[in-house]
């Protein structure tokens, strides 16, 4: 086998471990919210405090380690897409695909931080800082800068067009483009294609609340106004119907934790 190829099949296990781990981590965090949202004694969390949950099961840590090496491969697959756009989704002077290249490294540092997080837990045996209070810190930080209060409220617009993003890209359904549908039968394709979509618009309320939230920080002043994905969820239960409103959202997030199996089984993936 040639170097090259050797280099291919090594990204491509990296890839589909990396998916499946976030599918795990996103599943977590669903189910413990439908829990929640049912009064079976689940609580709201975000991805790091699913971590913590994955490390109370019994063989905990060894899960945990899985998911954590496969968080590593993720982080290695999204910097190859930043860097190499293997997809070929666009030229390199093309404006369009200079942010996705730069939201692929975004999201790579972003997944290294909760691959990190998860070392952390493994080697200590306990669950780190709540993603929630670190967000406030560095809020406050933000805040006391020049211009802060415009910055957090930039931070704030930007989540919520990623929020945006996420319901037009479940309803384009374009991560079919990236999939052996070919592979499917018929239906495991539908299934595939109902789960995608419900699991991207899921992501999408939850990211715009979180826009929101930052941006009633920045008018405000005030960085306790800043919530994670455990925030938004919790927000979610004490609105009118909240049971419901959190339910749907948890179902959602379980549908994008299985959206991520199906792109570890299926996603084409050019190295």
């Amino acid at each position: 086998m040639s170097q090259a190829s050797n280099k291919s099949t090594w990204i491509d296990k990296l890839a589909r471990l990396g998916y499946t781990a976030k599918g795990i981590v996103y599943a977590t965090v669903g189910l413990l919210a439908v829990q929640t949202a049912l009064g079976n004694g689940g609580k709201t969390t975000d991805t790091k405090g699913a971590l913590g949950t994955i490390a109370a099961q019994p063989f905990g840590q060894f899960m945990l380690a899985v998911v954590a090496l496969g968080l590593i491969g993720y982080v290695v697959w999204r910097f190859v897409q930043a860097i190499q756009d293997p997809d070929h989704t666009g030229k390199s002077n093309d404006a369009d695909d200079i942010v996705r290249r730069i939201g692929y490294g975004i999201s790579g540092l972003i997944y290294a931080s909760l691959a990190f997080s998860a070392i952390q837990i493994i080697v200590s045996a306990t669950q780190s800082a709540s993603d929630g209070s670190k967000k406030q810190t560095w809020t406050a930080r933000l805040l006391a800068q020049p211009f802060g209060q415009w910055l957090v409220g930039i931070i704030g617009a930007i989540i919520i067009g990623y929020g945006f993003y996420q319901f037009y890209k479940a309803y384009k359904a374009k991560f079919r483009k990236k999939l052996k549908l070919y592979e499917m039968s018929d239906t495991e394709e539908t299934w595939a294609t109902r789960a995608g979509r419900l699991g991207l618009a899921a992501r999408g309320v939850v990211f715009v609340m979180i826009g929101f939230f930052a941006i009633q920080a920045g008018r405000q002043y005030d960085s306790s106004e800043v919530r994670g994905l455990d925030g938004a969820l919790e927000t979610l239960t004490r609105q009118p119907y909240g049971a419901w409103l959190l339910g749907i959202v948890a179902i959602g997030l379980i549908a994008y934790g299985i959206h991520m199996f199906v792109q570890a089984e299926y996603r084409r993936i050019r190295a």
